[in-house]
């Protein structure tokens, strides 16, 4: 059954598909996707009838560059299963090097009724992990 109104994809381009494909492969497999497809230019990955997309950026654009405070995606948020698993994501991204946002709140970084992880992917996209509520 279609749950009309519901995301149905997400389309990223990425300035390093290597790069991209270590973080986000990773990143989605912890949360339960699975790949879908992959070419020589991206891969998918999904998770029932949502999946999320990534392609290399042709030469041509990656002199423009990203960043998520300009017009445009800012972030893509992701439910997590607990806090657990919000802990066990935060230690692979700190031993994996990438960056964790708003380290010094973290993982409060929401307010005290929002347990995260709020890091950014290797183009800089802003990625948040948010565990369930206690009334959730």
């Amino acid at each position: 059954m279609i749950n009309a109104g519901a995301l149905h994809h997400v389309e990223i381009y990425v300035d390093n598909l290597e790069e991209s494909t270590l973080f986000w492969c990773a990143f989605l497999t912890m949360l339960g996707y699975a790949e879908s497809q992959r070419w020589p230019e991206g891969f998918a990955y999904s998770l029932g009838d949502t999946y999320l997309v990534f392609v290399q950026t042709e030469k041509q654009y990656l002199d423009i560059g990203y960043h998520r405070k300009r017009t445009g995606l800012n972030h893509l948020a992701f439910h997590a299963a607990s806090r657990g698993q919000v802990d066990d994501v935060t230690l692979w991204v700190r031993t994996s090097g990438y960056n964790i946002l708003y380290q010094d709140l973290h993982p409060y970084a929401g307010g005290q009724h929002c347990y995260a992880l709020y890091c950014e992917d290797p183009n800089r996209i802003k990625v948040e992990l948010v565990a369930p509520t206690a009334e959730n």
